[in-house]
């Protein structure tokens, strides 16, 4: 399905300016934006993905990953194909960066009753990147809203600041993706730019619920270096802000080892010096990394084993063992 695209400009000679996010793609008669889903017909600019759905189930909120959403709930999870950005190492390549992959229809209505009728506490847009289904997940969103269910977004958080607002007039969470720390690391290997996704993190931290998820990957962002200087923005911004270091596995264009485990718990026990909540992920068991802890007592607060999940010590959204508030969404 198509649908007129919002936040675009018209330009001379039928081409059409897209500023959903700051690509700003220039975009000709005929042509697709960098996200290969905005394109252009005869001077007005289309979103070919509206409804295209090529992933749809129910996950437990942790796989997000949030950790203190909604603890131990189930969320309806949808995607589409087609990407912003172009990451050689990415998780998810074969629906993110295929403009062939296969999608089914569904309208905004058929998706919020999935998720009425499935036990869900609302929907996700994940798997592929939900910036360049902006018209579908904001009218998908609106109607969640009307439902009493919640919308939550995983993202590279590379959005331009209009369209953003609008999407956390009804977002209720975010993962956002922190890649790297090194701008120049942004610019060559996922063809973004680092200030506009920090901006983003703050914007979002603001006006939602926030978690942020940064994906270890060996010989690109793999030093204490680079790690340091996430734990310390993070730190500025919120130490209550969850962490979640990933561990990468080789894929699609990407064959570098996987993140050495060790090195992934260094970074876990220096950034628990600044940060209060940090989490391990692709590694097995959680290495110990995976349950919530109060910061003032240490005492467990949510117990996880893989997605299993039980709630331990919170009374009242504060930990029973000291009472300091829990900050987990419940």
């Amino acid at each position: 399905m198509e649908r007129e695209a919002r936040h675009y400009s018209a330009e001379s000679g039928s081409a059409v300016r897209c500023h959903l996010c700051p690509h700003e793609c220039r975009i000709a008669a005929g042509a697709a934006g960098t996200c290969g889903v905005r394109i252009n017909r005869d001077g007005k600019l289309f979103s070919a993905i509206y409804g295209e759905v090529t992933s749809v189930a129910m996950d437990p909120i942790e796989k997000k990953p949030l950790y203190h959403f909604h603890p131990g709930s189930q969320i309806l999870s949808i995607g589409t194909k087609g990407c912003n950005f172009r990451c050689a190492f990415c998780q998810n390549w074969s629906i993110s960066q295929d403009l062939n992959a296969r999608t089914a229809a569904y309208r905004p209505e058929d998706i919020v009753q999935a998720a009425r009728t499935n036990n869900s506490i609302g929907i996700a847009y994940t798997y592929s990147e939900p910036i360049i289904w902006f018209e579908y997940v904001l009218e998908c969103a609106r109607l969640a809203r009307e439902a009493g269910l919640k919308n939550v977004m995983v993202t590279n958080g590379f959005v331009n600041p209009a369209p953003r607002a609008e999407l956390l007039e009804l977002i209720d969470a975010m993962n956002i993706d922190l890649k790297t720390f090194n701008d120049d690391t942004y610019r060559r290997i996922p063809h973004g730019r680092l200030q506009p996704v920090l901006d983003t993190i703050v914007a979002a931290h603001a006006a939602a619920h926030v978690e942020i998820t940064t994906l270890v990957v060996t010989g690109m962002n793999d030093t204490m270096e680079e790690m340091r200087a996430i734990i310390d923005w993070i730190a500025a911004l919120d130490p209550g802000i969850p962490w979640h270091i990933s561990r990468y596995h080789p894929s699609y264009k990407y064959d570098a080892p996987a993140t050495d485990v060790d090195f992934m718990l260094r970074v876990h026990e220096a950034a628990r010096k600044k940060l209060h909540h940090v989490y391990c992920g692709n590694i097995a068991n959680g290495r110990g990394t995976s349950d919530t802890h109060c910061p003032s007592c240490g005492a467990v607060l949510v117990a996880r084993s893989g997605y299993a999940t039980r709630i331990t010590g919170i009374s009242n959204g504060a930990c029973v063992k000291c009472g300091r508030a829990s900050g987990i969404v419940q």
